[in-house]
């Protein structure tokens, strides 16, 4: 199993990384994030945003399990960060976290 912190920070140093709400939603509008990860204290009209929008575009979104502190926190941010838009993953492997969670809800059967 992917330890999704050290994916995020690996993400951070090495790829294409945009911070906050409002440049993840106007991503998700335009489809051209890889992945968003939102905390787990997000905003509820954010989060429903982004879930609506990314739903639309196909984009993965992840909730984070921490605050939006931890998340700045493994980031490497003085800020808080409730919302991380991921264009390029770099040299993380955090994309793979998305394909073996829909692997997961895959294998539970049911229909799209």
């Amino acid at each position: 199993m992917i330890d999704i912190d050290k994916a995020i920070a690996a993400t951070v140093k090495t790829g294409k990384v945009y911070f906050g709400a409002n440049s993840a939603i106007q991503s998700a509008k335009t489809g051209r994030a890889k992945m968003i990860i939102i905390a787990s204290n997000c905003p509820k009209e954010i989060r429903s945003d982004l879930e609506y929008y990314c739903k639309l575009s196909g984009i993965p979104l992840v909730v984070y399990k921490g605050t939006s502190t931890d998340l700045a926190m493994v980031c490497g941010k003085p800020f808080i960060v409730s919302a991380l838009t991921i264009r390029e993953p770099g040299d993380s492997e955090i994309l793979r976290l998305v394909e073996a969670a829909e692997r997961e809800v895959g294998s539970g059967g049911g229909s799209e």
